[in-house]
């Protein structure tokens, strides 16, 4: 699925390999569940993406959210995942993350285990998400208005 075409706008602000690193795991996302919709918002701290099987941010099972220095890769119901070869971060009821600077030292094969164990779960509570009849779609969910960005260093 090709990303929404304002993706890549709302990425401008940071550094380019904030950006490919986020385009990557996005990739890894899309690639990996091509039946999942991706849900874009362009927020006031970061630029956050979740992927669901549905248009609900309640049926994500994974998300992204992009700052300045890094990236974290997210699960929406990580608090509920059994793999626990990967130490995953948060203190939230839900949500858990790995923070990822480059994707060398992304752990691929680990998370690719989480990530089919989270469209388990998100499956389990919504059955109608096990359809894999449909077209995936890239949407934005919102704009905020007022943005922390990082400031982007001047060409030379």
């Amino acid at each position: 699925m090709k990303p929404n075409s304002k993706l890549k706008k709302f990425l401008e602000p940071y550094d380019e390999e904030i950006q490919n690193l986020s385009l990557e795991l996005r990739n890894f996302i899309t690639d990996l569940v091509p039946q999942a919709n991706e849900l874009i918002w362009d927020n006031y701290n970061a630029v956050a993406m979740a992927y669901s099987k549905s248009e609900k941010l309640k049926d994500a099972f994974c998300h992204i959210a992009v700052y300045s220095k890094h990236v974290n890769f997210g699960f929406n119901r990580g608090a509920e995942l059994t793999g626990k070869d990967l130490k995953l971060e948060g203190k939230g009821k839900l949500i858990r993350h790995i923070s990822v600077r480059d994707l060398k030292t992304f752990p691929k094969e680990k998370i690719k285990n989480l990530i089919w164990e989270a469209v388990g779960i998100s499956e389990k509570l919504n059955i109608d998400l096990t359809d894999n009849n449909v077209q995936p779609k890239s949407i934005v969910m919102s704009i905020s208005e007022k943005k922390i960005r990082p400031k982007r260093k001047a060409s030379k």
